[in-house]
């Protein structure tokens, strides 16, 4: 039989995104719409091994839909990675009356998740990361806003590149994956695109497209350098070096990470925390809820982890020839 879930605890863990809160919100709503409990775990798997727990009602979720971030805060953690911090913190779940654990992060998020559910703990999670790199869907929480975010300051730099005929290689974050990069690509119009799933380090081939655009009478020259390939700085005084054409970095950083989340990434985090508390209370348990194909979907926590992910050829290809 289904396991009957009376109450819910919630937590964020791993990096931020914006729309964390609007899931969280969401959870913490439909739950009590369902007649559950709700507990709010702060810190991530962090604060769960430190017992901080605490209560939450509708009207402790009010006026966060609009803000980045997340009000549970978050944070890593190297203990819950043995399973002497795994099975502690199934005890400390029981010990609360935890029924179910709905879990807002990435990858890594998910194997804690993972190890809850083959202690007895019914969880289900969520994917929260700007990344985008999550294999079994096509939407993360935070993405949209973090690329926008991304887009908007590029275009800026674009500005000032322009006024003083520069090359600027501009680092997006993505850690090893290269989705901000390939969409800022397109969406800025940029010259080069380096991405860790297609960049060969042939770095002379980015010299001499700069040096050919130069001929044609580009007054400027736009890098995306995805965080998985890094090193801006360097890569900027060796191009300077080799073409004679004053070259500037500019790393984002963190920026991507905050700011109020788009419409997108609002309703997309309601609509995936709703639907996690309704796996919840049909018994499910092991789950992550995705977007596929315009529906809202759940997959087996062991078939996601097991998913690849790749960058889409045709959109590299594209970027690259929308670049003459």
């Amino acid at each position: 039989m289904a396991k009957d879930i009376q109450t819910i605890g919630v937590l964020t863990s791993g990096g931020d995104a914006p729309g964390m809160n609007a899931a969280i919100r969401a959870v913490v709503r439909q739950a009590i719409v369902k007649g559950k409990k709700v507990k709010g775990i702060k810190r991530g798997y962090a604060g769960l091994l430190q017992e901080e727990i605490i209560d939450m009602q509708a009207c402790d979720v009010s006026d966060i839909i609009q803000r980045g971030g997340t009000i549970l805060q978050t944070a890593r953690c190297k203990d819950f990675t043995t399973e002497e911090g795994q099975q502690k913190g199934a005890e400390i779940c029981r010990k609360h009356g935890i029924d179910g654990v709905i879990v807002i992060g990435g990858d890594g998020s998910f194997k804690g998740a993972q190890k809850l559910a083959s202690l007895g703990i019914n969880t289900i999670g969520i994917p929260g990361t700007i990344d985008l790199d999550i294999a079994c869907t096509e939407y993360t929480i935070g993405f949209d806003t973090a690329v926008n975010t991304a887009m908007e300051a590029i275009d800026k730099v674009r500005d000032t590149s322009t006024s003083h005929e520069r090359c600027s290689i501009i680092e997006v974050m993505g850690r090893g994956a290269g989705y901000i990069a390939l969409w800022c690509g397109i969406a800025n119009g940029a010259e080069d695109i380096l991405l860790p799933e297609k960049y060969n380090y042939d770095e002379q081939a980015l010299v001499n497209n700069i040096i050919n655009n130069r001929k044609k009478g580009k007054k400027h020259h736009i890098v995306i350098n995805a965080e998985g390939i890094g090193h801006s700085a360097s890569m900027a005084k060796r191009i300077e070096s080799a073409t004679g054409v004053e070259t500037r970095a500019t790393i984002l950083g963190h920026m991507q990470r905050g700011g109020s989340p788009t419409c997108k990434d609002r309703v997309y985090a309601s609509t995936m925390g709703a639907y996690a508390v309704d796996l919840l209370c049909q018994g499910k348990s092991n789950r992550v809820v995705g977007y596929r194909d315009g529906e809202y979907v759940d997959f087996d926590i062991d078939e996601a982890l097991a998913m690849q992910k790749g960058i889409s050829d045709y959109q590299f290809e594209i970027c690259r020839n929308l670049s003459l």
